[in-house]
């Protein structure tokens, strides 16, 4: 088992080290300015610009998505930035000039990649939280042969969510000839590596930008940023984890700390670990650490690479632009990479185009010419390259954002309901306790102050500060936004929780670079012991910090894969054979000869149950899958509820003529009957499906039925 783990894992990663090589190129010509001329990012750049293509090509219908084809265009592709290389006469001697450093971060990717891929091992179960809804949108999209991808829970309609992450995986998975059940665990390892990889190089790059001497001590100092950033980026928790040294509390009512009785006799195994993410009452407020622990592959996830990438190219940008004139094709390339970020995870996409807005008027701004006609060019040149490349994405995607919700309306405007977008709904005021707040965000705050603090002992910034304070200042605004307004969804009593989590977690992700440029600075200044900040209490504040904010892997980790006792392997579904050993033989049945999307039917179950599971580990569609995900994507459940009442039809009506109609109307070619059908449907009668077509498939209870034609 190790030894074909080892396999597969070197094959993925030497598809990713082939792809980022491929776009070195193209990847030096933004990225020339950085230390390490954004070699990590080439990854990055590779594997969205060739999902673009095949995107755009599979839904216009001019190549099918297939792995030939899949290939042929990361071909093309190879060949255009060869050209590129060639026109760029001095590409190869940042190679040449580099290469130690390039071969220190791909080390840093290995390593990291390896890593985790050896912790999936030991829990690769694609089973329990999002996963389902993850994985069967991914083996959809490596169904179909043109775009856009089916919807396999709501059939015969399109994936109605932000799934062009799910679209990477696929193309990967595509690209490498592994099964999905295996390439799910890697793209999830991939995902830590590229996060924690990317952070490095952010971080090394903000101390190149922040000052003109380059001496061994500087280059240390640089080290030191990226590690940090890397580690409170991919690595680290907020202070919730003090409640390790406490007795515990009710996960649903926690009170403040000072409050509970000091005991280390349960300690660690008595802090549970997910209440980080879930402190303040019906909010969700994840980082990305969190999120690749409980390892669902979801938008939020997926996206941020991407978003490491977009950050790192406001940065560029910024370079760019105060040493010289900012090309019209950098706006271009930066509306695109926005583009991406919406189709992965929409809110990333509109929160980085308000920083890179802003980045652009600060610019502008210091130039004293704001007003020009040139700031409103740049602006449009942006927006528009954004709305264009996502239009292909859009023309397809109907938001299921209602409104824009109004914390604690005033009861004048409740009673008046609505005013153009904007809700003011009654019983909606909820707003965070301070002291929750401090907890969530005091380690931010720590060094937000140690860096006022050192900007106003010195009385001066240097090149990057700028850059850094509107990252701060944009990531406080995060944080404070959802106190005030909420994008209004189905879910009523968590209203604010959408908003927060999507907020806040790139909130997270800014304030950690930031935080870890302050750690620094305030460490390697060469006046500070001048300036008299780093006293021993301080050090001692500092070091209790950062220790509670990186301890949460070890709580974490040893929680939810059960102290790495059992090595398992990458496989995602090997579950099945012990939970549902007969259905997990008629799916691989499925998966092995079916070709295409015909629609199976099985039975409906709510969601983050293991109904679905046809439909999840095959891509083949379905009558209905997860009922209230449906609800979320159509935005009514009076969509969903008669598909409810005709899937229990199918299944225990004893009227051919009815359940005729009913195959026809749904166009069902497969019916599935398994242990789950028998359990929600005690009237089923297989019988019937057997005289309206063939038994294809039988293995003790469970059954496959082809119906005829």
């Amino acid at each position: 088992m190790i030894y074909s783990d080892l396999i597969f894992i070197f094959k993925w990663w030497a598809e990713l080290f082939l792809i980022g090589i491929v776009f070195l190129p193209f990847t030096i010509y933004f990225f020339g300015n950085f230390l390490d001329k954004g070699y990590i990012f080439s990854k990055i750049i590779g594997i969205i610009i060739l999902s673009y293509f095949v995107f755009i090509f599979s839904l216009l219908h001019i190549i099918p998505f297939t792995q030939s084809n899949t290939f042929l265009i990361l071909t093309g592709i190879a060949l255009l930035n060869f050209f590129f290389a060639r026109f760029k006469k001095n590409f190869i001697l940042p190679i040449k000039k580099n290469l130690k450093i390039f071969i220190f971060e791909e080390l840093i990717f290995i390593c990291t990649f390896f890593f985790w891929s050896f912790i999936r091992a030991h829990l690769p179960d694609i089973h329990g939280l999002e996963k389902y809804m993850d994985y069967g949108f991914v083996n959809s999209i490596l169904k179909a042969e043109y775009f856009p991808p089916k919807d396999i829970w709501y059939t015969p309609f399109n994936i109605n969510y932000y799934y062009f992450g799910h679209l990477v995986t696929a193309v990967l998975t595509k690209l490498s000839g592994i099964s999905s059940n295996i390439t799910f665990n890697l793209m999830l390892a991939s995902i830590f590596a590229l996060i924690f990889s990317s952070g490095f190089s952010i971080g090394l790059n903000i101390i190149h930008f922040s000052s003109d001497k380059k001496n061994k001590i500087y280059s240390f100092a640089g080290i030191i940023c990226g590690i940090f950033s890397a580690v409170f980026i991919a690595l680290s928790s907020n202070l919730q984890t003090i409640y390790s040294l406490f007795k515990p509390y009710p996960s649903e009512n926690p009170v403040p700390f000072w409050n509970l009785p000091f005991s280390l006799t349960t300690f660690p195994n008595s802090y549970w670990y997910p209440n980080a993410t879930r402190f303040i009452y019906h909010t969700i407020h994840e980082f990305p650490f969190y999120t690749i622990l409980v390892s669902d592959l979801h938008g939020h996830l997926l996206d941020t690479p991407f978003v490491l990438l977009g950050i790192a190219f406001i940065i560029s940008v910024f370079v760019k632009a105060k040493n010289s004139t900012l090309g019209k094709t950098w706006l271009v390339f930066g509306g695109f990479i926005l583009s991406v970020m919406y189709m992965t995870n929409a809110w990333d996409g509109i929160i980085y185009l308000a920083l890179f807005l802003l980045t652009i008027a600060y610019l502008f701004i210091k130039r004293g010419s704001l007003n020009s006609s040139n700031f409103a060019i740049y602006v449009l040149i942006l927006i528009f390259s954004f709305f264009i490349f996502s239009l292909p994405f859009n023309f397809f995607f109907k938001p299921f954002v209602s409104g824009i919700g109004i914390v604690c309306p005033p009861n004048f405007l409740i009673n008046l309901g609505a005013i153009g977008p904007f809700l003011f709904e009654p019983n909606h005021c909820q707003r965070s306790p301070l002291w929750q707040l401090l907890i969530l965000y005091g380690f931010f705050i720590f060094w937000v102050v140690s860096f006022l603090i050192l900007t106003y002992k010195r009385k001066r910034l240097n090149f990057i500060e700028p850059l850094l304070i509107i990252m701060m200042l944009f990531s406080l605004f995060l944080i404070i936004v959802p106190e005030f307004i909420y994008l209004k969804d189905i879910y009523v009593t968590y209203y604010r929780a959408n908003t927060m989590f999507k907020m806040v977690y790139q909130a997270f992700i800014l304030l950690s670079i930031f935080s870890a440029y302050s750690l620094v600075k305030m460490l390697f200044t060469s006046k500070i012991r001048k300036y008299k900040i780093l006293s021993l209490p301080y050090l001692l504040l500092a070091g209790i910090l950062v220790s509670f904010v990186v301890l949460y892997p070890f709580f974490g980790i040893s929680s939810f894969y059960d102290d790495l006792k059992t090595y398992r392997g990458l496989d995602g579904t090997a579950y099945l054979k012990t939970e549902y050993p007969t259905d997990y033989e008629a799916i691989e049945w499925l998966n092995t000869n079916i070709k295409g999307q015909p629609i199976v039917l099985e039975a409906q179950g709510d969601s983050y149950t293991d109904f679905a599971r046809v439909s999840v580990n095959t891509g083949l569609p379905t009558v209905l899958g997860w009922s209230v995900h449906e609800w979320l994507w159509r935005g009514s459940y009076d969509i969903v509820v008669p598909r409810i009442t005709d899937v229990k039809i199918l299944y225990e009506s004893n009227d051919l003529i009815v359940t005729k109609r009913l195959i026809k109307k749904y166009n069902i070619s497969y019916v599935f009957i398994g242990s789950l059908e028998k359990q929600k449907y005690p009237s089923l009668d297989a019988n019937k499906f057997e005289k309206l077509g063939k038994v294809v498939f039988q293995k003790g209870d469970t059954l496959i039925i082809k119906i005829k034609a």
